[in-house]
């Protein structure tokens, strides 16, 4: 059932799009049943959209432009500002360069990185956070996290690093069979040919120079070779372009690579974490 709370929280876009459907329908003559039956979709489904109590999925919006766009293109230029609402606001900026990114590289020592999550380990962890999002928030978040794999089978291919904690692989998020799929998935993730997958051990801390100490941090080329770098701590996002600076974390990402268990160590142990190695 429709929750007022989600009204309340509806984005402009979603908003924006209420409007238009509503004004559209109108325009046609159609009722919301009628324009339910002509997409496919319930009365109550149209009725939930123009009220804002439910953001349109991506294929409504598709139908919406085939039914009622006119032509115009609108519904269809919603689509690409849907999908960025299902991303916190300070990811939205990095969301978009990550999806047309010539390689990511990303060091993380709290959680699994963001793209090589599974549905259950992120409804796991966007469930937990701190203050409580919605319900509808969070399949929004948990749609928006998963939405982002598909820039492992993008053409052209993206080259993809990642460097984790082995401190996140035994920190359990979920129950144990979530951690366990989700040590399976990153496996099979780091069986591709464009990704690398490298873990890096406890005893690391060992020496006076283990730069990881610093925190989570994201290495993007852009199609056109620009390099920057997205750092994100207690739900805030920077973005950095200066060359310097990028200069200093690129050096700070290899030295912790370098200290990082090599590609085929890593995917020996984390077959032993998952009990697929005896």
């Amino acid at each position: 059932m429709a929750k007022s709370a989600n009204k309340e929280a509806a984005s402009g876009t979603t908003r924006l799009v209420a409007h238009l459907v509503r004004a559209f329908r109108k325009r046609e003559g159609l009722t919301q049943e009628e324009l339910g039956e002509m997409l496919g979709y319930s009365a109550a489904a149209i009725s939930a959209l123009e009220t804002c109590a439910q953001p349109p999925s991506d294929e409504m919006l598709i139908r919406l432009e085939a039914v009622i766009g006119d032509g115009l293109g609108v519904f269809e230029a919603a689509r690409e500002l849907v999908r960025l609402d299902r991303y916190p606001p300070q990811f939205q900026d990095f969301a978009e360069l990550e999806k047309t990114a010539l390689a990511v590289s990303s060091y993380q020592p709290l959680v699994i990185d963001g793209i090589f999550q599974t549905l259950e380990y992120a409804t796991a962890l966007i469930s937990g956070s701190f203050p409580p999002h919605s319900d509808l928030r969070v399949v929004e978040l948990v749609g928006g996290r998963i939405a982002r794999q598909s820039l492992f089978d993008r053409d052209p291919v993206a080259l993809i690093e990642l460097v984790v904690e082995e401190a996140v692989l035994t920190r359990r998020v979920g129950t144990e069979e979530v951690m366990r799929a989700q040590l399976l998935c990153l496996l099979s993730y780091a069986r591709r040919r464009n990704v690398t997958v490298q873990v890096l051990p406890p005893n690391r801390g060992d020496r006076t120079d283990h730069v990881g100490l610093y925190g989570p941090l994201k290495l993007v080329e852009t199609p056109a070779h620009e390099r920057l770098v997205y750092l994100e701590v207690q739900d805030e996002g920077l973005l950095i372009s200066d060359p310097a600076k990028v200069s200093m974390y690129s050096q700070r990402y290899a030295k912790i690579r370098a200290q990082a268990l090599s590609p085929d160590e890593s995917l020996g142990l984390i077959q032993e974490l998952a009990g697929e190695r005896q």
